[in-house]
């Protein structure tokens, strides 16, 4: 679905799971900070073409936006909003940092329970 007398300044790209079982890409206004009239498209799915298909039905003068930190939303907004600025916001940072702390946590667990196997199989010889 497409809704273009939506269409503010400044706009926003994300997905998001409806109980997590479909992944929707959801276009937003930001100046409606939310309200009924905030969704500019939702297109199920993440697929980048489909997304494009679905956002090139705006015309090219309003598609000049803002777009979310995201990575797999880049390929959309290169192809769809040409002259956007990018916004980093707090979420993904923290989000990015949190995900960096648990890959290194992991790998720590791992070289623990390596080594205590190791030992044990030691002992059991």
């Amino acid at each position: 679905m497409l809704f273009l007398k939506k269409i503010g300044c400044y706009l926003s790209i994300n997905e998001t799971a409806f109980f997590n079982v479909d992944l929707y890409t959801i276009l937003t206004n930001k100046d409606a900070k939310g309200n009924k009239r905030a969704i500019i498209s939702m297109v199920k799915g993440t697929m980048a073409d489909v997304v494009i298909k679905t956002l090139h039905k705006m015309p090219l003068k309003q598609r000049k936006k803002v777009m979310d930190m995201v990575a797999n939303m880049g390929l959309i907004v290169k192809k769809s909003f040409a002259n956007a600025t990018l916004v980093i916001d707090r979420f993904h940072i923290q989000k990015l940092a949190l995900d960096a702390l648990q890959e290194i946590r992991i790998k720590h667990r791992w070289e623990a329970l390596d080594g205590s196997f190791s030992k044990v199989v030691c002992e059991l010889k």
